[in-house]
């Protein structure tokens, strides 16, 4: 299999496909002009990098296109029929891998596609599949949603007896509804805790656009205690195993089974809906500045530029009256709410 570093190529400064290193490059099986499946597939993946996709969307990239190169990966990429892409489909499907079979046929269209515009094929293969996989069914990520069980569950929180950095991160997922890799991969950097407000990057977000997140004040005496227990990692939330790394995925998810909560019932990813539901339930907030905060983003340039502008007040006092609201439903007797 043939796979390059990142800067091996993007560092000479100039397009892949005329790179020395990778020009022309032809399988094995000698077809002139016609480079393999894995060398474009890894040209493709180096671009990605360049342009600063998240590090685990590579990695997840990197993995559906391992499994296709033990395949395709010396075939000419020129040569590859609809017929050998649904073979690779198929053998996921066969394992009932049907989400990622769902990917990969994504994955093999952007490969095709680059192929296509730096002039290695002519035809994307993959686009020939549409409706010949099997559409894998919508599973909603577990949440919690009503007041009298979302104060059951902060109460849990606050008994929690593992790390107290895993207990900090369950509550600050509670509090800022960002999403799971948002978190844990959050760094000092970003926070500005005399403006009271946590600036996401665009390459952690899921639409590639930075993202404001208000802090109130009970999130930043969180991040206080996080501060003085030490550490000089440059995350908020290292690693068990070194400074070096965040916060494995995992953490907060195995926490919640450990206080009780099946994945039925919520999952890292539910404080979103849970946060989402209760927030439009109030009345008391528009409903664009509960989704601008949630960072879904409207498509349209002109409407996100002046939702940004015009709901950003309102939703630094919409994450202060979320973090007061959910005190008072940990502190309110069970069965009162």
């Amino acid at each position: 299999m043939f796979r390059i570093q990142t800067n091996q190529v993007f560092q000479l400064g100039v397009p892949t496909w005329s790179a020395p290193s990778v020009c022309w490059r032809t399988a094995s099986t000698g077809h002139p002009g016609s480079p393999s499946f894995s060398t474009v597939a890894s040209e493709w993946l180096a671009k990605n990098a360049k342009e600063g996709r998240a590090s685990a969307t590579l990695r997840k990239m990197q993995w559906l296109i391992d499994l296709a190169n033990s395949t395709l990966g010396e075939r000419p990429i020129s040569e590859i029929s609809p017929s050998e892409v649904l073979a690779v489909l198929r053998q996921l499907e066969a394992r009932g891998l049907y989400e990622s079979a769902r990917r990969m046929r994504s994955v093999f269209g952007r490969v095709f596609r680059y192929a296509i515009a730096t002039s290695r094929a002519t035809r994307n293969p993959a686009s020939e599949l549409r409706g010949a996989v099997v559409t894998p069914q919508v599973r909603h990520r577990a949440a919690l949603t009503r007041q009298k069980d979302v104060a059951s569950l902060l109460r849990a929180i606050g008994t929690y007896q593992g790390s107290p950095l895993t207990a900090l991160a369950l509550k600050l997922s509670a509090h800022t509804f960002v999403r799971p890799g948002e978190l844990r991969t959050a760094e000092w950097s970003e926070i500005e805790r005399h403006r009271a407000v946590w600036w996401i990057p665009a390459s952690k977000m899921k639409m590639r656009r930075p993202h404001g997140v208000p802090l109130s004040r009970q999130v930043i005496s969180l991040l206080e205690e996080i501060s003085e227990m030490g550490g000089d990692s440059k995350f908020v939330f290292p690693s068990a195993r070194g400074p070096h790394n965040c916060m494995c995925e995992n953490t907060v998810n195995q926490a919640l089974r450990r206080l009780g909560f099946g994945p039925d019932q919520m999952t890292a990813h539910g404080f979103r809906a849970m946060a989402a539901s209760l927030l439009n339930e109030m009345g008391t907030w528009h409903p664009d500045a509960i989704e601008r905060q949630l960072a879904h983003q409207d498509a349209n340039p002109v409407r996100r530029a002046y939702n940004r502008a015009e709901f950003w007040e309102e939703r630094i006092r919409m994450m202060q009256h979320w973090s007061d609201y959910l005190i008072e439903l940990e502190k309110a007797p069970p069965g009162m709410r």
